[in-house]
């Protein structure tokens, strides 16, 4: 629809708009509708975005406004008067039984209070009751049940016909196959949800696609929409989808039957649903009367986001009462009776300026993207790791290209993609060194692998990589090191190793600026606490490729010395829980190498615990050898409390659910390792209050 040429102007005058969307006038209203179409064919038809959904929404209320002040510009195709249409062929399609309408948005509380006003115009009341819950950051979808069993389930396509989805969204295990709707007297219901990823299943899920060799996935949202349209449902449940239901859009009732109480309100319809078996935000929803208190608790829930388990974009505040919302009506675009309070936008667009390549502690040579500084979700990013070669190659990635990158909570700002539509021409390829940029020794990668390497052992960059490892918080923990310290240490020629920590010239450290008596007095009291740390924090402080801080743990626990794993073969690696071939190759050739055994007989004559300091049971019971794990979020204790109460009691922690684990320790929203556990007769699926007692700390 749109060439190459046509394209590249239109990103042009995106550009230009965005950057005015305070001041556009009438005059542009021609533009501005023009870009916005554009760009509706590249997210709904080519599922292909190339600006972020902030900038696209600050357009959409630009011509909105303008439109609504002078009605005599307003055009039967404006955007505003239709949901954009235009879909992929992939899957079959189908027509939704109520159109799937988008909501307005607001980014203040200024647009809240002019929502209120308006509200309360329609309605005639003074006050408004208001339901208000996330807005969850994934895949829309619909599902239709008849006579209590699901019948479809689609995408949102276009808003108002989707793609079939059915046989993936049967392999979401919180979408129940199906729920006794005629207890309420409905035959036929139509609900509307969306399909996430939480925040730990995505990162497991990147992990092991780069453990293949693959590139990891952009964000969580594209994950879970993905998903939803891989051809193969064995492959989509890989995945570990889930789906909250937030509306019930459509009903019909059996005859005789009268409309259920629930469904005279939002907030009812979500209990239902709940009631039900659905996962809805029965839990996070809240009732306001007045849009006080909904302004409030939008900022106080935006503070909050990141330790959700899921992404959220925002809240969305709905008339409660559903008479008022029949009454209040729709636009061609969006309800009357609802918005979407965005949080601060975590997508932007930036130029990729270079690439400079980093050598990381085993050797792996990272591609850094330094980018034109862009604030996203509250930080200005202007560094960005690019990962691989692979990587690099599959997204098309050139210096000099327009870009599209995200951050999402605490997670690392990820490139999505290049917006190769806008190039011109002048963007460079980039090239992957051939040798070490720090020892210029020649890289290295294995067949099966994406990340060269260089494996000069000597490397200075990986040898300071190291000790900022071995010092660090999960490690050592040894306080006031810290990065900058390690490689000023290093420069200076007062610290070439890890057994170096333990042998610092604090005489020429307090000639340095910057380093009083109290600063080295401190330093001097970490490093001598870390001697006592137990086995399995100095095993992970190693840095032994492919062994975090759970195979550390049950390293630890297999030997009754560091230096028994020189002993220990390939095949009985492979008999201790979770340790696979790879892991297992990996720690006998750490324990094969003569300098890595001399820096551990190193570590011990200098004081360090390589024995396994087996701890005293508590008078609570004797857990001695049985295993736990934790899923979900309990009442009062941290995962890593929980874990350090369990092994203190002689009890062992996994990392996943088998006929190994004696006990699942469930907490608030369990995932799938509870639906697991339940399958596996062994396994005693227990409270907080219920671990607590058995190791005697209640």
């Amino acid at each position: 629809m749109y060439s190459k040429e046509t394209t590249r102007e239109l990103q042009k005058l995106t550009t230009e708009l965005v950057k005015k969307q305070s001041s556009i006038s009438k005059k542009d209203v021609a533009q501005v509708r023009d870009v916005l179409r554009f760009h509706e064919h590249r997210y709904y038809i080519l599922n292909d975005p190339l600006i972020a959904d902030y900038e696209y929404d600050q357009l959409f209320k630009a011509l909105e406004k303008i439109e609504e002040e002078t009605p005599s510009l307003k055009t039967a195709d404006s955007p505003t008067q239709r949901v954009a249409k235009g879909l992929t062929k992939d899957f079959p399609t189908v027509q939704h039984l109520v159109p799937m309408l988008s909501l307005d948005n607001s980014y203040n509380s200024d647009d809240l209070i002019d929502f209120d006003r308006k509200a309360r115009e329609l309605t005639g009341l003074d006050k408004i009751e208001y339901c208000v819950e996330p807005k969850f950051d994934g895949g829309s979808i619909s599902i239709v049940y008849e006579n209590d069993l699901m019948v479809l389930g689609a995408t949102r396509g276009d808003g108002v016909e989707g793609d079939e989805v059915t046989m993936n969204i049967k392999q979401i295990r919180s979408v129940p196959l199906s729920a006794k709707f005629s207890d309420y007297g409905l035959q036929q219901v139509e609900i509307r949800g969306e399909v996430l990823i939480n925040k730990s299943n995505f990162a497991k899920y990147n992990e092991q696609l780069t453990e293949q060799g693959l590139a990891p996935l952009a964000n969580p949202r594209n994950a879970a929409a993905g998903t939803l349209r891989i051809k193969d449902p064995k492959e989509a449940a890989k995945r570990n989808l889930e789906a909250f239901v937030y509306h019930v859009s459509y009903y019909s009732l059996a005859k005789g039957k009268k409309i259920p109480v629930e469904l005279t309100t939002h907030s009812g319809s979500l209990a239902l649903l709940w009631e039900l078996g659905f996962r809805s935000p029965q839990k996070e929803k809240k009732i306001f009367k007045g849009i006080d208190g909904v302004i409030k608790y939008c900022a106080d829930f935006e503070t909050g986001r990141d330790d959700l388990p899921y992404e959220i974009d925002g809240m969305v505040i709905k008339v409660n009462d559903l008479a008022l919302q029949d009454k209040m009506g729709m636009t061609s675009h969006h309800p009357r009776w609802a918005i979407a309070y965005k949080f601060k936008a975590r997508q932007g667009t930036t130029k990729l300026l270079n690439v400079e390549f980093q050598v990381g502690r085993t050797g792996a040579i990272t591609p850094v993207a330094k980018l034109e500084p862009v604030a996203v979700g509250g930080v200005t990013v202007s560094s960005i790791s690019v990962h691989n070669e692979e990587y690099i190659r599959e997204k098309d990635l050139r210096i000099g290209d327009a870009v599209l990158i995200e951050r999402a909570g605490d997670v690392i700002p990820q490139i999505v993609k290049s917006l190769t539509d806008a190039r011109t021409g002048k963007e460079k390829k980039i090239v992957f060194p051939k040798t070490c940029p720090v020892c210029d020794s020649k890289l290295f990668k294995e067949e099966e692998e994406a990340v060269w390497r260089c494996i000069n052992i000597e490397c200075p960059a990986q040898v300071v990589e190291r000790i900022i490892h071995f010092v660090s918080k999960d490690a050592m923990d040894i306080r006031g090191f810290g990065d900058a310290n390690v490689r000023k240490f290093y420069e200076l020629g007062l610290l070439k190793d890890i057994p170096g920590v333990y042998q610092l010239d604090f005489n020429q450290i307090a000639k340095q600026e910057g380093f009083k008596e109290k600063s080295i007095q401190n330093l001097k009291s970490a490093i001598e606490t870390s001697r006592q740390q137990p086995l399995h924090r100095l095993i992970y402080a190693l840095g032994i490729r492919f062994v975090g801080e759970t195979t550390a743990k049950t390293l630890a626990q297999a030997v009754n010395h560091l230096l028994d794993f020189k002993k220990i073969s390939l095949e009985e690696l492979q008999n201790l829980e979770d340790v696979g071939p790879k892991v297992a190759c990996s720690i006998h050739h750490f324990f094969s190498n003569k300098s890595n055994i001399e820096i551990l007989e190193q570590l011990e004559k200098l004081g360090l615990q390589l024995k396994n300091q087996k701890k005293q049971l508590s008078s609570g019971g004797n857990l001695q050898g049985q295993t736990f794990l934790f899923t979900g979020t309990l009442p009062t204790l941290k995962r890593s409390e929980a874990e350090a109460i369990a092994e203190e009691t002689g009890g062992q922690i996994l990392s996943g659910v088998s006929a190994k684990l004696n006990y699942l320790v469930v907490g608030e929203d369990a995932g799938s390792k509870l639906e697991k556990a339940k399958k596996i007769n062994t396994v005693k699926i227990i409270s907080e209050a219920e671990f607590l007692q058995i190791t005697g700390k209640k």
